[in-house]
């Protein structure tokens, strides 16, 4: 996999590797098990269901499975629980097809209200910002995802249509975008650079085209990012992208 550049990649591979192994030998396992049964059957030596065996085989299955369920669960609660730190950088994102549209509040840190009958796709307005409202003056709409690094992310996520899947292999970092439901997800990135996102979610035709980046930079870099007018920051952007 690629190298981890979030605060839960270890725990989070550590899981992955130990599921795997488990996997692993629990199916090696049962294929011995399986061809020393077809070869007793086969000298007559097993003639009749043995329950005994069936119901061991069952619970110890369960068991395992549970376990490995449970330590799973660790490590999702750890990025769907709410960050426990007032210092968080919050953007909003709206997935459509076959785009992101990722909302920041600007410099005075508040989310202009957005209305559904306000989404003009000819005036890029893709969420239906409410550009009149004094707070969302500042605002500020891309799609490209600009956030701090060594600080914790908390993403708002919802979808314009479809079913969607937000991904970025790195930051060990997928989540189905559902419509109707409002999902929040935190992550604090621990290296800079640019990162692939990705729709993991077959969402159309042009599912392929559905993919971003995700720029890891500095704390003052992205605080004079916020200060920016919308056509300065996407300026400013598309230079870092290169």
């Amino acid at each position: 996999m690629p190298r981890s550049i979030s605060d839960f990649g270890a725990t989070f591979d550590r899981q992955f590797y130990l599921t795997m192994f488990v996997i692993g030998v629990a199916f090696v396992a049962v294929q011995c098990c399986l061809g020393i049964f077809i070869w007793r059957s086969s000298e007559g030596k097993i003639t009749k269901d043995n329950l005994r065996v069936e119901i061991v085989w069952v619970l110890f299955t369960a068991v395992v499975f549970l376990m490995l369920a449970l330590l799973g669960q660790r490590v999702w609660a750890k990025l769907i629980s709410k960050p426990n730190t007032e210092n968080v950088f919050k953007v909003e994102v709206t997935a459509q097809q076959f785009q992101w549209n990722f909302h920041y509040a600007g410099i005075d840190h508040l989310f202009g209200t957005t209305k559904t009958e306000l989404i003009n796709d000819a005036e890029t307005n893709y969420i239906g910002l409410d550009r009149n409202e004094e707070k969302a003056k500042d605002d500020i709409l891309s799609s490209v995802l600009v956030v701090p690094v060594n600080r914790v992310v908390e993403l708002t996520m919802k979808s314009h249509d479809v079913t969607h899947s937000f991904w970025v292999a790195p930051l060990r970092f997928k989540q189905d975008i559902v419509p109707g439901v409002t999902t929040k997800i935190s992550f604090k990135p621990t290296q800079t650079g640019k990162y692939e996102i990705a729709c993991a979610e077959l969402c159309g035709a042009q599912h392929y085209k559905m993919k971003s980046y995700l720029l890891v930079v500095s704390e003052d870099e992205v605080n004079k990012l916020m200060q920016l007018s919308q056509d300065e920051f996407q300026t400013t952007v598309t230079t870092l992208l290169r």
